[in-house]
């Protein structure tokens, strides 16, 4: 990740990420990742640094394990 220049665009992110760059502008918009516009501006940029923290503090879970009958009785 230290190969990628400090500022990204949203092409950039999307790669990082593994997302669509339509997906990548419509979080920016929305908030949902930290992105920059200069003033009158249309282009999303975005600290790489930023990005990376963004990803640490979103790890990814697995959703439990739904219990089986027979686990939850303890029958065999």
């Amino acid at each position: 990740m230290e190969d990628l220049p400090p500022i990204l665009d949203a092409a950039q992110v999307a790669e990082l990420l593994g997302m669509n760059v339509q997906m990548v502008r419509k979080y920016a918009r929305e908030g949902r990742i930290p992105a920059y516009r200069l003033p009158g501006g249309r282009v999303f940029r975005f600290f790489r640094d930023e990005i990376i923290e963004f990803l640490r503090a979103h790890p990814v879970t697995s959703p439990e394990r739904p219990v089986s009958e027979k686990e939850k009785t303890g029958s065999p």
